[in-house]
């Protein structure tokens, strides 16, 4: 029996999943989580957790995924989300995730990419595999998670320091991250980081 965590900040979208699961006899809902911070700390009674990406205030579906990656004995993470910008499909990986679904995704395929990632395999919804391709094949060099997080915070006007305050880093590595952010956008100002970083599906807003 696969034992799945269901993580999504919607309790109509896990009511709708658990129905779904409840249909499969391999699989049983062992748990329900609506913030990243349940989420790790249910994680341990899982074999896969259903993770969404942006889950309100608190911890991001990506910062979740990280530490449960930790756990002495991790369950699989798959994601499954409404979001496949770059800079969603990239952190998600990044973090560790086992999969990356679409909610679109049709019943069979989601029950068939569960079954997958418990036998170790990596499973992607095609646009995100196309979008994968795509970049790999780019000479483009991709923003590390905390790189992108730090153009997000120029794009909302935050100062050097307002940003090192924010996330508790010196003034000195986020000029040193945002050299590297120039270096890999191809620009040489913020405003020119912001619109490139949008223009690569990396920001949010």
């Amino acid at each position: 029996m696969i034992r799945l965590l269901l993580v999504d900040d919607h309790p109509v979208v896990r009511k709708g999943l658990r129905a779904v699961f409840d249909q499969a006899a391999d699989m049983a809902v062992v748990g329900e989580a609506a913030t990243g911070e349940e989420a790790v700390r249910l994680a341990p009674g899982a074999d896969v957790v259903l993770m969404d990406l942006r889950l309100g205030a608190g911890m991001s579906g990506a910062e979740s995924t990280r530490l449960i990656g930790r756990l002495p004995r991790p369950p699989r993470v798959l994601v499954l989300t409404t979001y496949d910008t770059d800079g969603d499909i990239f952190t998600a990986i990044e973090a560790g995730a086992a999969g990356y679904l679409l909610k679109d995704a049709p019943t069979d395929d989601l029950l068939d990419a569960i079954r997958a990632v418990v036998r170790g395999e990596t499973i992607l919804a095609p646009p995100v595999a196309a979008r994968l391709v795509t970049r790999m094949r780019s000479p483009q060099t991709p923003l590390s998670p905390r790189e992108i997080e730090i153009v997000a915070l120029v794009a909302d006007g935050l100062s050097n320091r307002q940003i090192a305050r924010e996330l508790f880093i010196s003034e000195a590595t986020v000029k040193s991250h945002l050299v590297h952010i120039y270096a890999k956008l191809e620009v040489d100002n913020r405003t020119g980081a912001v619109m490139a970083a949008r223009r690569r599906g990396l920001l949010r807003r």
